[in-house]
This record gives C-alpha cells, sequence and structure tokens, in this order.
C-alpha cells in the first residue's frame, strides 16, 4: 500500500475551473475547482448528494457543466461525449464495472474497441496475448483469458476493469468506488491494482465512502459537500478523523 506523497515539481495534468452543474432548479456543482498533476492519486470523498459523481462525469463525458473550463495537459479542451474524454487519455471504470459477466476476459478487456481483420473477423489470438499481458502488468495473474467475468472474485473483476483501461494507454484513470462490497483481501488487490498505475506514471481520481480506505491509496484528498469544494489537502497534512469532522459539519451545514 503507497504512502508516497504527490511530487510537488510534477506537471498538471487535468485542471477545472470554476466548474457549474444544475439539475433542473438544483445546483448539483457550484463554482468548483479541482486539478491532478501526472503520476498523482486523488481522493475524491463526501456523502451521498456531495457531487462526486456529478464531478467525474463531466470529465468522463456523461455530463456537461453549463459553466467552467476544462484543461488536459495544459490546453483547454472541450469534453461532449465519453468519446472525447476517451481520446484525451481518461478511462473511467465506474462501480457498476461495465463488464459483461457472461463474456470472457479478453473479450471484456477489449468491449466496444475489438481488433479485426480486413473482412471483420475479430483478431482473437491477438485479443486473448495482449489481455494476458495487460492483466499481468497490474499483477493479476489468471490463467486463462476466455474465463467467464461471472466465474471471478470481485477484485480481480475490478482488476480487469483496470487492466482495460491500461491497455488503452490511459493517462487518467478514474475509480468509482472500486472498493464497494469487497472482502479486505480484494481491496488490498485493489490498491496493489493503483499503486501498479502509479508506478507505470498513470493518475488517478479514487472516489469512496470509506475514509480509511482513502487515506491509504491516495496522495492527495478534496471533500465535496453539497455540490461545494469544503477542502483540498494533502494527506501528510490531515488524517482520518480530522476528514470525518469536515465532512460532517459540512453536511450539518
Amino acid at each position: 500500500m503507497s504512502s508516497n506523497e504527490s511530487n510537488s515539481n510534477s506537471k498538471e495534468l487535468l485542471r477545472m475551473a470554476g466548474i457549474n452543474k444544475y439539475f433542473g432548479k438544483v445546483h448539483a456543482l457550484e463554482d468548483i475547482d479541482f486539478k491532478i498533476n501526472e503520476t498523482e492519486n486523488v481522493g475524491l470523498v463526501g456523502d451521498n448528494g456531495a457531487g462526486k459523481s456529478t464531478l467525474i462525469k463531466i470529465i468522463s463525458g456523461y455530463h456537461r457543466a453549463e459553466k467552467g473550463q476544462i484543461y488536459f495537459e495544459g490546453k483547454k479542451v472541450r469534453i461532449s461525449s465519453p468519446k472525447d474524454s476517451r481520446a484525451l487519455g481518461i478511462e473511467t471504470v465506474y462501480q457498476e464495472q461495465a463488464l459483461a459477466p457472461d463474456l470472457s476476459i479478453s473479450r471484456n478487456i477489449f468491449m466496444g474497441r475489438e481488433p479485426a481483420t480486413a473482412l471483420g473477423f475479430l483478431r482473437k489470438r491477438v485479443m486473448d496475448e495482449e489481455s494476458m499481458d495487460a492483466l499481468k502488468s497490474m499483477g493479476l495473474h489468471l490463467r486463462s483469458p476466455n474465463i467467464n467475468i461471472s466465474t471471478l472474485s470481485g477484485g480481480e473483476r475490478q482488476g480487469v476493469a483496470i487492466a482495460r483501461a491500461f491497455y488503452f494507454e490511459a493517462k487518467l484513470v478514474i475509480l468509482d468506488e472500486p472498493t464497494m462490497a469487497l472482502s479486505v483481501k480484494e481491496v488490498r488487490e485493489v490498491f496493489n491494482f493503483v499503486n501498479q498505475l502509479k508506478r507505470k506514471g498513470i493518475s488517478v481520481i479514487f472516489i469512496t465512502h470509506n475514509l480509511h480506505q482513502v487515506f491509504t491509496i491516495s496522495d492527495r484528498i478534496v471533500v465535496l459537500s453539497h455540490g461545494k469544494k469544503l477542502v483540498d489537502i494533502k494527506k501528510k497534512d490531515t488524517n482520518v478523523d480530522e476528514l470525518s469532522e469536515i465532512i460532517v459539519r459540512g453536511t450539518i451545514g
């Protein structure tokens, strides 16, 4: 489990400035500034309704902000769809993982982006070999790329979803509640996958309700409440009790 702190000299990867989002009369995000540097793990926490999911859906192209700017690798960008987000090198692994349980590991890793021959046939051998290489790069050793996802543990499924992001050369991976309903052993596996991404220079936004987990895996922690940013702080400058108090005060307020 990583205790690495952010490198203060690292370059900014993503910056969101003055982001506002409305759903009808509900002001879901209010003037949010958010950034993540290269090779940085940022924990995004807050109670239900804090705005975490809305923020990451703007980054991943499922929602569009009514106001605000987004910069990626120093350039102003427009993210109007998930395709735009992926083209920048942003991959999102949602809580439900978006995996097809009745398909094989290799079919899941390449889902929607399958390599094909000139005649339109799937290049299955390529998919199988490269799937196994991607899994091994995450430290996940499964016996065959043809195993159905439904037979894997929760931690292994997360590993497949994260390996898919790695294979398609993500620069930023967003993990939405990746440890939900996992055992202690499986949570440790997910942490290992996240640390593998960091070692390969990939930044991670880790969304969770579990402060102990986010404190373990993150370099910096951002707390949202009622669509506002309460705090943006390096892990070394806070602790779990202090973060909990900030969230409780923000929720009451």
